[in-house]
């Protein structure tokens, strides 16, 4: 019964077409061919399967008992042929800032639709679990802002316009069309990751390492405002906060892909191909 894998096909087949004929050419075979394995496997089982007349084809009640059993080994073996697939492929692991999914998601897309296919593996992380997850070679490539961290190497850099201020919902500029620098004076200005926002005015707080989401929770509890990019602007509904136009200038996050010299594969140099390539088509 641990070998009858193809006669567990044919039985399935035969119980969802109800003709030996119909079944043996949908599986390739010949209809003496279906009809020895269906024997096979009643012999093996010790249960007639099905009713044969010259006019018809019915399962038994036996039949029918062991047709979800059937229909479960097919479908494991299946499973297990997918996944043996994907283990098999070459796959790289690539850390990044939640703020630009949508661009991780476009790799992953660009290197499943490469011939041969690499598998990516994708960890959502801030700026210093990125940095400590490819040290230790648990990634094989991140997603940081930048300045990265010297000892990687660094290609494919963009950057995200930070064009917004949230504030709290009933904060007097909330209401405001647009806010300027000029504005911002003695305000707290919360700063996600280790870089200060050049050209505003306040005072800074960091937050947590690229989490605008935990950021946000600071916003809406009056421990300051945050700069943002449209980018989560256009995501993120919250009543407690609002998002207000910031006419900064060039206020940006730059970002750009960092990987360890030491663990250079070609399947690495795919994706920063691949990084490449999505930064400039959609």
């Amino acid at each position: 019964m641990l070998l009858m894998l193809k006669e567990m096909l044919c039985f399935a087949r035969v119980a969802e077409r109800l003709s030996f004929s119909r079944a043996a050419a949908d599986l390739g075979m010949s209809q003496p061919a279906m009809s020895q394995a269906i024997t096979r496997l009643e012999h093996a089982a010790g249960v007639r399967l099905f009713e044969r007349s010259a006019r018809d084809v019915r399962l038994t009640a036996e039949g029918k008992a062991l047709l979800p059993y059937a229909a479960q080994v097919i479908e494991s073996v299946g499973a297990f042929e997918a996944e043996s697939a994907r283990l098999a492929r070459p796959t790289i692991h690539l850390a990044y800032p939640p703020l630009v999914g949508a661009l991780a998601a476009r790799i992953v897309r660009r290197l499943a639709g490469r011939t041969p296919a690499i598998g990516v593996e994708l960890r959502a992380a801030g700026r210093g679990a990125a940095v400590r997850a490819l040290a230790d070679g648990e990634v094989s490539a991140a997603i940081l802002a930048t300045p990265a961290p010297a000892q990687f190497v660094t290609a494919a850099r963009f950057h995200v316009t930070v064009d917004h201020l949230a504030v709290p919902a009933g904060h007097r500029l909330a209401t405001r069309p647009k806010v300027t620098p000029g504005e911002l004076g003695g305000q707290v200005l919360l700063t996600p990751g280790s870089r200060p926002w050049p050209g505003l005015p306040g005072r800074s707080r960091m937050a947590a390492d690229d989490d605008f989401a935990a950021a946000l929770d600071l916003v809406a509890a009056g421990a300051g405002l945050l700069p943002i990019p449209q980018l989560l602007v256009r995501t993120i509904r919250r009543d407690d906060v609002r998002f207000v136009p910031l006419d900064a200038g060039d206020l940006r996050i730059t970002y750009a892909l960092a990987w360890s010299k030491e663990r250079v594969t070609p399947e690495l140099m795919a994706l920063v191909q691949a990084v490449q390539d999505a930064l400039w088509t959609r």
